[in-house]
C-alpha cells in the first residue's frame, strides 16, 4: 500500500546524497502502518458492537422463553389452587376452567382423544369450498407435478384452502404415526444429505434452500431439524411443503421435532394467532391437528450411523436405547411434566423419560465440563465437552449435529469439532442480523456448509451500516425493558443512591440494572445509549427511564393491576387467546373479568371489584359487550414520548 505511482523494473532505487527517496519511502510505509492499524481498530469496534447486539437479543429471547414457562406454571399453579378450594371452584372457576381446557388451550384433556373423534373433528370432507375459490385443489396420492404447483402457489403469496391443508395434514400424520422416535437415514443411495435448522416460518429461506441445492426427493434427501414455526410469518405454508414432500418422498425428507413444535409454545410466539388469522372459522381443525402432529414427531435422525442429528442437544442421562420405547405421543407438549395434574406423583421412572425427551429438544452446549439446568432457557441442560465425548462413544457416534441457536455465520462447531450447530434462518432478530447455514454430508461424510442470506434489500449497505440497523433495533428491546420493569428499578436504583443524589456509578448502575432485569447484557457498553452520563461517568438513573409511557384508559383503575399487566405485556396474546375460549378472536366481559379475580386472588393483591368492572368496561372500547385483541392491547399500549410528541404514536 503506497501513494503516487511507481514504475515496477529490476533497477534498484537511487538515492541522493539527501537521502529524500528513503525518506519519503519510510513516510509511505508509516502511513500505511497507520492505516491498517486504523482499520483493524475500526473493525474490531465493529465487531465488539456486532457482539454487544448479538448478546442484547440472545438475552432477550432466552428471557422470553422462560417467561412462556413462568407463565404456564402461573396458569397451571392457579388452577391447581382453585381446585384446592371448594368454595371458589363451585362459584368461580367454571369459565377460567373451561377456557384452559378448549381446545386448543395448554391444559387441554382432550389430547388424548381417541383416533375417531380427531378423524370427525377434521374430516376435509365437512369443509366446503366455495365455487369462486381459483386456488389449487389437493388430491391424494400426491404427485410432484402437484407439489410443484403448490411451491408456485405460496410463491405468489397465495392460501391454499382449509380443506386441502386438512387433507395433507392427515395424511402427513398417519406417516408419522408409524415412524420410529429416532430415525435412520443413509447416504449409501444418494451420495449425499442435506440438513436444515431452524426456518422458524421464514418461507424465503426455505425457497433459497431449495433454489441453490435442489428440491426434496429421494434422490436428495434432507433433514429439517426442528423450530418450522413461530417467529415468521409464513410458518403454515412451510408445514405444509415439507409434510407434501414427506408424505411423497418418505425416505427423502426426515423431520425432527423442535422445542417449538408445541402448542404452548405456539400460543406464545405467533404460530396460532398465524393460523387463526389465515383459516379463521377453520382454524380449530387445523390447530387441533397439528397439535396431535406435533406430538409424532421423531426426536432425532441418526445419519449413517455416524451423526446424531437432533434439535437442542443431549445431556448426561441421555440414552437412544431408553428413548426409543418412549411413547412420544404422550408428550403433546414436553413443557408439561408427568404428574402436573397434581392428582398423583409422577414416579422417577417417569420423570427421567420426560428428562430424556426434554433435554433432547432444549438443552444447549456450553464448554464448561460437567452437565447443569439451563437456567438461560428455563428448560433442558448446558451440557460440557466431557458430555459430548461420553454420549459419542456410548453409541458410537463421531459427531452431534444440533440446531436451536441462532449463529451470526449460521453454523458454528463446538466442544472440539464434535458439536455443530445448524440455523438456516437468516435475518432471525433483525435484517442484516446473520447468516442462515444448511449442512451437506455427502459420500466422505465430511459436512460441508452453504451460507445465505435471502434478502435484496441491503446488499449494498456498508458493514458499519448493517451493525447500526441491528444494533438500534436491540437498543429500541432494551428500553422497553427498561421501562417494563420502571417501578423495580427505581426502587432499586434509590436503594444504592444512599445520599438521594439522582445518580450512580456506572458499576452501580450495571449491577442494578442486571439484578432487577436478570438479562446477561454488557450494560456498560450500551449505557449511553440508554441513560445520561456525566463527564465524570456517573449516570443519571431516572434519564433511562423516561422513554416511555403508558397511555390508555385503564390509568384510571389504579397502578396495580395495569402497571402489573403492562410489565407483562409479551405475555398478553397469551392470555388473551386463553381465555378466548372458541378463537373467536374476542372474550366477553365475564371472562376477561372472572379471570381477573383468579389473577388478584392468586398473588394475593387487593384490587377492588368495582375496579375490575370499571377495566372491563373501560376496555370494551366500542361497548359492545366483548373485549377484541386490539382492544385488550389498546388498553396497556406502548407510547414512545419523543415520537409522540411529534404527533407519531408507536
Amino acid at each position: 500500500m503506497g501513494c503516487g505511482s511507481t514504475k515496477i523494473d529490476n533497477r534498484k532505487p537511487e538515492f541522493d546524497h539527501s537521502g529524500s527517496t528513503s525518506s519519503k519511502s519510510q513516510t509511505t510505509l508509516r502511513s500505511a502502518i497507520l492505516i491498517q492499524n486504523w482499520f483493524r481498530r475500526y473493525r474490531a469496534r465493529l465487531e465488539a458492537r456486532r457482539r454487544c447486539t448479538w448478546k442484547i437479543f440472545q438475552s432477550i429471547e432466552y428471557a422470553g422463553e422462560q417467561d412462556q414457562l413462568k407463565l404456564f406454571n402461573f396458569f397451571s399453579d392457579m388452577m391447581t389452587h382453585v381446585q384446592q378450594d371448594n368454595n371458589i371452584a363451585e362459584t368461580r372457576s367454571s369459565v377460567i376452567t373451561d377456557a384452559l381446557k378448549r381446545e386448543g388451550s395448554p391444559i387441554n384433556k382432550s389430547v388424548t382423544s381417541d383416533n375417531d373423534t380427531l378423524e370427525r373433528l377434521t374430516d376435509p370432507e365437512t369443509v366446503p369450498v366455495p365455487s369462486n375459490y381459483s386456488g389449487i385443489k389437493i388430491k391424494l396420492p400426491l404427485s410432484i407435478q402437484t407439489i410443484n404447483k403448490l411451491m408456485n402457489h405460496y410463491k405468489l403469496n397465495k392460501q391454499l384452502h382449509a380443506k386441502y391443508v386438512l387433507v395433507i395434514l392427515r395424511e402427513a400424520r398417519e406417516k408419522f404415526k408409524v415412524l420410529p422416535n429416532i430415525q435412520k437415514a443413509t447416504t449409501s443411495i444418494a451420495k449425499q444429505i442435506t440438513v436444515c435448522g431452524d426456518l422458524h416460518g421464514k418461507l424465503d429461506d426455505l425457497f433459497t434452500i431449495f433454489s441453490k441445492n435442489g428440491v426434496p426427493s429421494s434422490d436428495n434427501p434432507y433433514v429439517f431439524n426442528g423450530d418450522l414455526v413461530d417467529r415468521g410469518p409464513r410458518s403454515i405454508e412451510i408445514v405444509i411443503i415439507l409434510f407434501a414432500y414427506m408424505i411423497l418422498y418418505p425416505t427423502g425428507v426426515y423431520i425432527n421435532r423442535g422445542n417449538h413444535e408445541d402448542h404452548i409454545m405456539n400460543l406464545r410466539y405467533g404460530f396460532i394467532k398465524e393460523v387463526m388469522e389465515k383459516y379463521q372459522e377453520h382454524s380449530n381443525k387445523i390447530l387441533k391437528l397439528l397439535e396431535d402432529i406435533f406430538g409424532w414427531l421423531p426426536l432425532g435422525t441418526v445419519i449413517n450411523n455416524k451423526i446424531f442429528v437432533t434439535h437442542g442437544g443431549i445431556s448426561n442421562i441421555t440414552d437412544l436405547e431408553i428413548i426409543n420405547r418412549i411413547d412420544r405421543h404422550k408428550y403433546v407438549s414436553i413443557l408439561k411434566p408427568p404428574g402436573m395434574s397434581g392428582k398423583q406423583k409422577p414416579s422417577m421412572a417417569q420423570l427421567m423419560e420426560w428428562r430424556q425427551v426434554l433435554d433432547l429438544l432444549w438443552s444447549d452446549p456450553k464448554p464448561n465440563l460437567g452437565c447443569k439446568p439451563n437456567t438461560f432457557r428455563g428448560g433442558g441442560c448446558y451440557f460440557g465437552p466431557d458430555v459430548t465425548t461420553q454420549v459419542l462413544r456410548k453409541h458410537k457416534f463421531d459427531l452431534l449435529v444440533r440446531s436451536h441457536e441462532c449463529k451470526y455465520e449460521g453454523f458454528e462447531y463446538t466442544h472440539d469439532d464434535k458439536v455443530v450447530t445448524v440455523f438456516s434462518a437468516s435475518n432471525y432478530y433483525e435484517q442484516s442480523s446473520n447468516r442462515g447455514a444448511y449442512m451437506r454430508i455427502e459420500h466422505d461424510e465430511k459436512p460441508y456448509f452453504v451460507q445465505f442470506q435471502t434478502s435484496s434489500q441491503d446488499r449494498r449497505l456498508t458493514l458499519k451500516k448493517r451493525v447500526s440497523i441491528v444494533e438500534e433495533s436491540a437498543i429500541r428491546e432494551l428500553r422497553e425493558k427498561l421501562y417494563a420493569n420502571k417501578r423495580c428499578l427505581m426502587t432499586a436504583f434509590e436503594e444504592k443512591d444512599k445520599e438521594n443524589t439522582g445518580y450512580l456509578t456506572a458499576s452501580q448502575w450495571a449491577s442494578v440494572v442486571e439484578d432487577t432485569l436478570q438479562l446477561e447484557v454488557p450494560w456498560n457498553m450500551v449505557k449511553h445509549q440508554l441513560a445520561r452520563i456525566l463527564p465524570d461517568g456517573r449516570v443519571d438513573y431516572a434519564s433511562c427511564l423516561d422513554q416511555y409511557s403508558i397511555e390508555g384508559k385503564a390509568d384510571r383503575n389504579g397502578p396495580s393491576i395495569t402497571e402489573a399487566l403492562y410489565r407483562n405485556r409479551s405475555n398478553l396474546e397469551t392470555i388473551f387467546r386463553l381465555m378466548d375460549k372458541d378463537n373467536s378472536g374476542h372474550i366477553s366481559m365475564e371472562e376477561f373479568e372472572e379471570g381477573c379475580r383468579l389473577l388478584n386472588q392468586h398473588v394475593n393483591t387487593q384490587i377492588p371489584e368495582k375496579s375490575i368492572q370499571d377495566l372491563a368496561k373501560s376496555i370494551d372500547l366500542d361497548n359492545d359487550g366483548f373485549i377484541d385483541f386490539n382492544e385488550f392491547l389498546e388498553a396497556f399500549r406502548l407510547v414512545d414520548i419523543n415520537v409522540s410528541r411529534n404527533g407519531f404514536a408507536h
